[in-house]
This record gives structure tokens, C-alpha cells and sequence, in this order.
């Protein structure tokens, strides 16, 4: 089992959660709407990305596996919810690490399925961030990626640096960890030290 497999269940798993917990505070907080949130946010970016590069069948579609660690998820949310909500960052924290297994996957499935560098970079993040912009427009809050917060950047930043690994060699496993928690850094101190990106307007 490769790493890049395992790094994409547990980033749908994270994913699923993320998205379980997100209706929160919803008129309609049933199993059926929870569930729902938890699948689109878990497939919505991979599902773009094969169709964007004409990859098929989508990979939920292929493996069961995927619709397992989602469930999985939702699962572990309905039993641990009031321990899970209570934690001050539990949405945060499963939301980063989705976005951080999510872009490098999806960095290296563009890579072989021969698109040029700077176009799996581009899919790396759609795979991140599109299930969770789907999620908040679902549950009616702006976009993650409208807002000031180092976001995508923070997605741009981890596929550059595994492709830079990539191509001096530096062995796979080693990339796909290291570019991750590239991520998952940059997206913590970003909300410690509260990051923005500059305006476009002013």
C-alpha cells in the first residue's frame, strides 16, 4: 500500500469529518444533511480533478475504499460529536489536514498523468480547496478562499515544494510527508499570527 494511498483515505476521512461537523448551527441537522456535507466535502475536489483531466472512472467511483473512509468519518463524528465540537480548532484541524494529504495527491495524479508541473500544481489545489467551497456555499458561509486567511497559498506552497523534491530526487515517501506538513505549518502559524494576504482592492 503506498503512501500516497494511505495519505488520501486519511484525508478523506478528515475531510468527511470537517464536513459532518459543518452544519453545526443549521436549521436541518439530520443524519441525511450531515452525511451529504461529509460526501461532497470529501469528493467534490477530486471529482473536478478527474474530470478536469479526463481521468476516469472518478476515483470514488473505482474504489469503495473511499466511500468506507467516509462513512467511517461521519461515523466517528455522530458518536464523538459532543467531545469533537467542544475542542476550540477541531474543525480547523481536520479541515488543514484535508487540504494537506488533498493537494499533494493531487499534485502527483496530475504529475502522472503527464500534465506539465505548473498545471499539477493548479489541480493539487483544486483537489484541496473545491469540496470545502462547495461545503460553505451548502451551508451558507462565505468561502474559505474569499476570505483574508493564508488558504490556498498555503496549498501552493506545499505542491511547489513537492514538486521541487520530485524533481531533485528526493525519494517519494519522503516529498509526499514533508510537503504536507509544509501545509499544516504554514496554515497554523497563519491563524496564530493571524496572516492575510494583501487586498486587490484598496
Amino acid at each position: 500500500m503506498s503512501i500516497q494511498y494511505i495519505l488520501e483515505i486519511i484525508g478523506t476521512f478528515s475531510f468527511a469529518i470537517s464536513g459532518a461537523l459543518a452544519i453545526k448551527g443549521q436549521k436541518y441537522q439530520d443524519w441525511f444533511g450531515a452525511s451529504f456535507t461529509a460526501f461532497i466535502s470529501s469528493i467534490g475536489g477530486g471529482t473536478l480533478r478527474d474530470i478536469l483531466l479526463n481521468s476516469y472512472p472518478l476515483v470514488w467511483i473505482s474504489d469503495i475504499t473511499i466511500i468506507y473512509a467516509i462513512i467511517t468519518g461521519i461515523v466517528v463524528t455522530f458518536i464523538f460529536y459532543k467531545y469533537l465540537i467542544r475542542l476550540r480548532r477541531t474543525l480547523f484541524f481536520f479541515d488543514t489536514c484535508g487540504i494537506a494529504l488533498f493537494t499533494i495527491v493531487g499534485t502527483e495524479k496530475a504529475l502522472n498523468l503527464g500534465v506539465r508541473p505548473e498545471i499539477a500544481a493548479i489541480m493539487g489545489i483544486f483537489t484541496a480547496i473545491m469540496g470545502g467551497v462547495i461545503r460553505d456555499v451548502m451551508t451558507n458561509e462565505i468561502p474559505i478562499i474569499y476570505r483574508k486567511e493564508v488558504y490556498a497559498t498555503a496549498c501552493l506552497a506545499g505542491a511547489c515544494c513537492y514538486l521541487i523534491l520530485n524533481r531533485i530526487g528526493v525519494e517519494r515517501n519522503t516529498a509526499f510527508i514533508a510537503s504536507s506538513l509544509l501545509i499544516i505549518v504554514i496554515r497554523i502559524l497563519a491563524v496564530r499570527y493571524e496572516w492575510t494576504i494583501p487586498r486587490f482592492f484598496r
